[in-house]
Order: structure tokens, then sequence, then C-alpha cells
């Protein structure tokens, strides 16, 4: 989809029905094989649900939510690529890439997009994963599965929104997931109305680090600008609400100021005895994905150098400042001189 001449606009957005309750036991189990644990998990399968006192059989499907439910739901869909028709090429310098005429399958749980080259393709490409989902106890929600041209709609994936703009191809955080997190960021400063500056910190750092991580790989400066003015007004909602009486340059002189040493801002909502501070959306830098070569799994021992050189191309655990205080430090922690290799 990405460049000046790209092969593959038709895009299958796929749903499946319920597809966590609708797994089939037997298949699964068959899939399996002869694991050490099938007996363990044919148990756990049939085991049946217990919800508000009441007992529910489980004749099918696993857990929404359960911690094995993810990987077994793997178990029951590998192969869906080569169902789908995907199909790879070795190059003579002995690596792999997707074949030029094939489509491409992208799978996480039990949401799928397929990208192909013309909507016949796509056509087809639906039509031989219904017979091939068939015998799993799935099939596809046709009110949510569609097929769309990427430089027309373009389609949300993984709350991820994919679209082509005047030739250049964007990947932006969905508007239903900006939606989530400002609700959220609402609900949440609600709830937090008569605790201190120190239970704010608490609560909403780790929701903002986590959303600004999982979307730091794409096109997202602009959001996380937006969402740091939001929760500006929300932080200063909040400390107006727990000082009604106070004037504004009271309410600022208290909560807001320079508080990170690394950052030229005046306007970061921190506590002032522990000079503790909240984290801005937009301190997240942006650092685009790098495409995994082939068919690279991590689980293949042949594939370790490669893996180990692509982790070490990463950016460092820590921003500037803090690797500037190490250093200083000598890597060693100043209270119990425990020594941090680099």
């Amino acid at each position: 989809m990405n460049g000046k001449n790209p092969h593959r606009l038709w895009v299958l957005d796929a749903d499946l029905t319920a597809a966590f309750d609708r797994i089939d036991h037997q298949n699964l189990l068959d899939r399996i094989g002869m694991f050490p644990a099938r007996g363990m998990i044919r148990d756990w399968l049939k085991a049946g649900v217990v919800d508000q006192d009441r007992f529910a059989p489980t004749e099918e499907g696993t857990p929404q939510g359960g911690v094995a439910s993810p990987l077994l739901f793997n178990v029951a869909l590998h192969g869906m690529e080569q169902a789908a028709g995907v199909r790879y090429q070795k190059l003579t310098t002995g690596d792999t890439k997707l074949a030029t005429d094939s489509p491409a399958l992208i799978r996480f749980a039990d949401d799928l997009v397929a990208l192909c080259h013309s909507r016949e393709q796509a056509e087809q490409v639906k039509a031989r994963l219904a017979v091939w989902l068939a015998p799993r106890g799935l099939t596809f929600n046709e009110d949510k599965t569609r097929i769309v041209h990427v430089e027309e709609h373009g389609f949300d994936f993984l709350a991820f929104n994919v679209r082509r703009y005047h030739g250049k191809l964007l990947i932006r955080p969905s508007k239903a997931a900006v939606r989530r997190i400002r609700h959220r960021l609402r609900a949440e400063m609600l709830a937090l109305r008569g605790a201190n500056a120190q239970a704010v910190l608490r609560k909403i750092n780790p929701i903002v680090r986590g959303w600004s991580a999982y979307y730091r790989t794409v096109v997202s400066s602009k959001i996380f600008n937006s969402l740091d003015d939001y929760m500006w007004k929300l932080t200063y909602k909040w400390a107006k609400h727990s000082h009604p009486n106070k004037p504004k340059n009271w309410i600022v002189k208290r909560y807001f100021g320079q508080f990170n040493p690394s950052r030229q801002d005046k306007w970061v909502f921190g506590h002032r005895d522990s000079n503790a501070y909240l984290r801005k959306f937009f301190w997240t830098k942006i650092i685009r994905h790098q495409l995994v070569a082939g068919t690279a799994s991590p689980d293949d021992p042949a594939l370790a150098d490669y893996w180990a050189t692509r982790r070490h191309r990463g950016p460092p655990l820590m921003d500037r400042g803090m690797l500037r205080l190490l250093r200083a430090q000598h890597g060693r922690c100043p209270l119990c001189r425990d020594f941090r290799p680099s």
C-alpha cells in the first residue's frame, strides 16, 4: 500500500462472528495433536463457566479474556495464510518475500485484513476463507465485513486507521480510539475529585504512558498534542474544583510549572512537595516500525542474530536527561550503589 506505485490497494476488512465463543473444540484438539498438555486443555475447555452463581456448560468456544484463549485461537487459525492463497518466493540471496501477485494477510487473534490487487481477488480470498473457517465453527460477520479501497475509504485495524491521502499512506490512531481515551481520561479525572495530586499522577501517568507507547510508531504527533491540551483542561478543572475559593494565579502556581528538568515546559501538572509530574503524550518520540523480513520468526534459532541486531536498533529505554544522570553516576544507584549495565 505504500510507495508511488502500490499494488495491493483493495482490502478485505473482515470481522468474525463471536469468534471466541464459536471455536469448535474437537477441531482445536485435533490441531493440538499429541501435545503433552492436551488432556488438561480438553478438560479446561469443557469445564463450564460460573457467572453470578449460575453454571453454564461450554460445548464450544473459549472464554474471552482467559489467559490461554488468544494462544488457543492462534492454534485454531494456524494456516489461514495458505488458505487465503498467500504465497512467498525465495530470492537468490536466501531471503523470503511475498510473491508479486499474491494477496497479503495480516491477523491478530480474531482481527484480520487481506490486502489484494483487485476487488475480484478480495472476493476470492473471502470465499476461500469462508470455506476454510466453517469446520472451525467460525463465520464472517457480514454486517461488519467489507471490501474497501485504501484511497477512497481506508479501514480501521487494531485501533489504527489506515488510508492513502493524495498518494501517501498514513497510519494514525483511529477516531474511535481517540474518543475512547478522551472519555477514559474524563471519567478518571471526575472520579479523582476530592483526591490529592499524587493520586492523580498515580492513576493518569500509566494511562498516558501506555497509550502513547502503543501509537508511537505511527502518525500521532498532532493527536498527542490535542490530547495534551485536553489533559491540561481536565487537570485545571480538577484543581479549580479542589480549591473553589482560590484565584487562577494561585492554582497555576501550586499545580503547574517546569517539573520536568529535561523539558522547557512551564505548564506541566505536578506535585510541589515531591516534584512528581504528569507525563505528556507529546513527550513520546515517534519511531517508525521496521518491517520484519519475509517470514522471520523470533522462535527460529537460526535467526537469533537477526533478532538481536533488530532489538539493538531500537530507542534507548531512558530519555536524554536520565542517560546523562546515569553517566554522571557511573552507572550506579546513589542509594544502594547497585550497578546498572548499559
